[in-house]
């Protein structure tokens, strides 16, 4: 008796066991591909030393020289989040990003945004969505997001077609697969995009001003922008782990002038590749655990939970067996009384 109890409990726990290695698998480990609702504020920081720049103060723009960092910020807006609908309703999350440019000397700011985009959980690209926008000078603009912005997707692959979505183009480009590498023990994905010599998207009014006061006379002109960008992703997760960005722009008159007013290298910095790696580590982890490590392990532990309990339950059925008594023997005296006389009676 008591090895068949063992064995139902065993074989009950084997059988749970199974089952919540499935849900590990099928219901958590999608779920952890996803980016959550409560996703923490993220900043990464990078500097560009020696780097000459426009900076305007009090309307004035001179060209500088000098240290630069730049600050990005993300993070998720809960209420527009939950007022997402039709088939971004579950799908994605509104998150508001912003960066800052200052002067390492004396802390002046350079240069600044922020914006607001909807962007898939899974992917990290961004959505078509109508209330998104872009304030690069005081003033909330609309913009059409695409491609990734902020993440690569979950399970980057090396052969993937990704684009990154560049502000001062306004539009997303292929960033190509270079190499694997690896940072802090941690392996990468490095992809590069470039850009050459487009045309950053500015207000006329604001171009005019402009070449008003780098090229006194010119009245009409551009400012061609060149960046090339690279990107080092961790696979499993999407996460950027060190971001470079070698960015160049001249004002150009329509007669043939121009003036340099922008050649700096962006690049993490030691502090932000860090804590990038310490985060991406510990989420993939989490992925890990969620769809490989822990249906396997609950699958194993099931199965012989199972199988130890199933023989259990069968050998205890085997044991009961022989001491059962057979069926016409297991009556009262009083039957047992009337069988004797019985074969009495047959015998003579």
């Amino acid at each position: 008796m008591k090895s068949r109890v063992i064995g139902t409990v065993l074989f009950g726990l084997g059988v749970l066991a199974l089952v919540f290695a499935g849900g590990l698998a099928f219901v958590v480990a999608p779920t952890a591909k996803q980016l959550p609702y409560d996703m923490a504020m993220t900043q990464s920081v990078a500097e560009a030393p020696n780097a000459r720049f426009m900076q305007i103060k009090d309307g004035k723009a001179t060209v500088e020289s000098g240290d630069l960092r730049s600050t990005i910020t993300v993070q998720v807006d809960p209420d527009k989040t939950a007022k997402l609908d039709g088939d971004l309703d579950g799908n994605a999350l509104v998150w508001v990003g912003g960066q800052q440019v200052q002067r390492t000397d004396n802390a002046e700011l350079v240069q600044a945004y922020s914006t607001s985009l909807a962007v898939d959980r899974k992917t990290g690209a961004a959505q078509t969505w109508a209330d998104q926008w872009l304030d690069t000078g005081g003033q909330r603009e609309a913009v059409t997001y695409e491609g990734q912005v902020y993440k690569f997707p979950f399970g980057t692959t090396k052969d993937g077609e990704y684009k990154i979505f560049d502000r001062d183009t306004l539009k997303a480009s292929p960033a190509q697969f270079v190499k694997a590498v690896e940072i802090q023990g941690l392996e990468t994905y490095e992809f590069t995009q470039t850009i050459q010599n487009e045309t950053q998207q500015l207000p006329a009014d604001r171009v005019a001003l402009l070449l008003g006061q780098l090229i006194p006379g010119a009245t009409t002109g551009r400012v061609n922008y060149s960046n090339t960008r690279t990107v080092w992703v961790e696979p499993a997760t999407g996460q950027y782990i060190r971001v470079q960005e070698q960015q160049k722009k001249q004002l150009v008159s329509d007669d043939g002038r121009q003036v340099d007013i922008l050649d700096a290298t962006f690049v993490y910095t030691d502090d932000t590749v860090t804590k990038s790696v310490e985060s991406a580590r510990s989420n993939r982890q989490l992925l890990n655990t969620a769809s490989l490590w822990g249906p396997i392990g609950l699958g194993v532990l099931g199965l012989v939970l199972a199988v130890a309990g199933g023989i259990l339950l069968t050998r205890g059925g085997a044991r009961t067996a022989p001491g059962t008594l057979p069926a016409q023997w297991t009556g009262g005296g009083r039957h047992a009384a009337k069988d004797a006389k019985n074969d009495e009676t047959a015998e003579v």
